[in-house]
């Protein structure tokens, strides 16, 4: 811990010095100040007094004053008297006192304190010190101090800390206030002729903006002065109509009624890509049957509903048989299975005869060539495949 703390020290000093030459040396807000705090002061617990007594904490009352160099820079003189308890009972009292470089962050928004204090409470010991605080606006000329520091024994590896709130009171030369801005606008209250202007919306010199929906074209110009927002527009700021919203205003747009969420070309026409979409059917048979026993079932619906939707298709019904029976005669019943599916296709689902051709294959092309009851069964089917290339429209 106490490596710890003298690491943060030096850090805190280089990064002081560097800054010092990047800050500007105008003048600070107040010249000195003067204050008086409340203090609650923690010992580290194993801070010893005399023999086996320890310190455990406590409490005091402190008075400062400061000097304010630039703005960025200050250092105060600091007297506080403590008043320390004991872990088996009882307190003393004595004082602290020290002095503190102070560095000022931009605007005043908290300030980094580095100092050395004497500490005469039963003992006397040399401290280095190190913490935050703020002085916060209250009322004119009142300033409140909150503050938390950290104190490091340099003699022992003993740490406390303390946490300060108070009032200062600010006196000497300051720095005339800046004239007001309230909306940020660039033009100072006093002359803002429109002094509530939406953030980053542009001005004239009356504070007033020259671009009043905000569409992009000035007043001066803008022959539709009430644009709705969002709206593209042209150079008179009128809005270009786009019917269909596809980016492609409609005096260019030679696809007016695209369809929302597709991808257009420059024409305002949809994208499209390639695709193939396909659907594969095959129905059994019974032993030397050529009769669809089930000519409704889901699965031969929906391929016929396939055909429908994609109209240009034909398709080639393949019969087959299984292996049992003579070559010629397995080729006739499988000519008799495709011919039968097909009538299916044509009279109960109205698919037209043309797109539909027929071809038996007999026993030459058998799915499963052993010889038992379950081979023969897959082998005794029509099969028909249909694909389709179509066009699919790209989505955004």
């Amino acid at each position: 811990m106490k490596k710890h703390f003298k690491v943060a020290a030096l850090s805190l000093a280089v990064m002081a010095s560097t800054n010092a030459f990047a800050q500007d040396s105008q003048e600070p807000a107040y010249r000195s100040w003067g204050g008086i705090s409340g203090l609650y002061y923690n010992t580290d617990p194993d801070r010893p007094l005399a023999g086996d007594v320890t310190v455990d904490d406590g409490n005091g009352i402190a008075l400062e004053y400061g000097f304010r160099f630039t703005q960025s820079w200050a250092a105060r003189v600091e007297f506080t008297a403590l008043d320390l308890d004991y872990s088996t009972g009882g307190d003393d009292s004595g004082e602290m006192v020290g002095i503190d470089a102070m560095y000022f962050l931009t605007n005043d928004s908290m300030y980094i304190f580095g100092g050395v204090k004497r500490q005469s409470v039963g003992e006397s010991t040399t401290l280095a010190n190190l913490g935050i605080g703020k002085h916060w606006d209250i009322v004119d000329d009142i300033r409140l101090i909150t503050e938390v520091a950290a104190y490091q024994d340099f003699g022992e590896d003993y740490d406390d800390y303390s946490v300060k709130v108070g009032v200062a009171i600010p006196f000497g030369e300051r720095t005339p206030s800046a004239p007001r801005d309230s909306d940020n606008d660039g033009v100072i209250d006093s002359k803002d002729q429109c002094p509530m202007t939406p953030a980053g919306v542009r001005v004239d010199a009356n504070g007033c903006s020259i671009d009043d929906d905000n569409d992009g074209v000035l007043n001066g110009v803008d022959q539709c002065p009430n644009t709705p927002a969002g709206k593209k527009v042209d150079a008179k700021g009128c809005a270009i109509r786009d019917a269909d919203n596809d980016g492609v205003v409609d005096s260019k747009d030679m696809c007016p009624d695209t369809p929302a969420g597709v991808k257009v070309d420059e024409k305002g026409c949809t994208i499209f890509d390639e695709e193939t979409v396909e659907i594969t059917l095959r129905v059994l048979f019974d032993n030397e049957s050529a009769v669809v026993k089930m000519p409704k079932d889901p699965e031969i619906s929906e391929f016929a509903a396939f055909m429908k939707e994609y109209p240009s298709t034909t398709a080639v019904i393949e019969g087959h048989t299984s292996a049992p029976g003579t070559e010629a005669y397995n080729m006739d019943l499988s000519n008799r299975r495709a011919a039968n599916f097909k009538k299916v296709m044509v009279d109960m689902y109205g698919i037209e005869s043309s797109r539909l051709d027929t071809i038996g294959y007999g026993e030459t092309r058998l799915l499963d060539p052993a010889n038992n009851a379950e081979a023969h069964r897959v082998n005794r089917r029509i099969s028909v495949t249909v694909k389709e290339t179509v066009k699919v429209a790209e989505e955004k």
